[in-house]
């Protein structure tokens, strides 16, 4: 949880500080400023992303310094929602195959972290 966390939010101020690598990273290509239309809000959106990353790694990693397993749980379906919602973007062409690895990297992180909980669950049970 703690990793997912520093790298969420360290990814996150990549996109707030240097957005075009960020974006590059994602598959996308990257426009300079001056070549964007009228009313382009890609890097509005991009802050705003970028912004609830940070905000979600230190919740990430505030909630591991803390063992909050009730939190840990939670994230787990929703983990899997997103990687759902993102690969079927791909899929569906409504965003390039390189935001696959996001999808790729949530639903990764969602059954680590199960297989965990799952793991602690069992050893808890189990007589010493």
């Amino acid at each position: 949880m703690a990793v997912f966390g520093v790298l969420a939010a360290a990814l996150g101020v990549v996109g707030l500080i240097a957005p075009d690598p960020l974006i590059g990273l994602m598959g996308f290509e990257s426009i300079s400023d001056s070549s964007r239309a009228e009313g382009d809000h890609t890097l509005v959106f991009l802050t705003a992303s970028s912004m609830a990353a940070v905000n979600m790694g230190v919740y990430y990693v505030l909630a591991s310094l803390a063992d909050w397993k009730p939190f840990f749980r939670w994230t787990v379906p929703f983990r899997l929602l997103t990687c759902t919602v993102f690969t079927l973007a791909v899929i569906g062409g409504r965003a390039p195959s390189g935001f696959l690895g996001v999808g790729l990297w949530e639903g990764a992180g969602a059954l680590v972290t199960g297989a965990a909980l799952w793991y602690e669950g069992r050893g808890a049970r189990q007589p010493a």
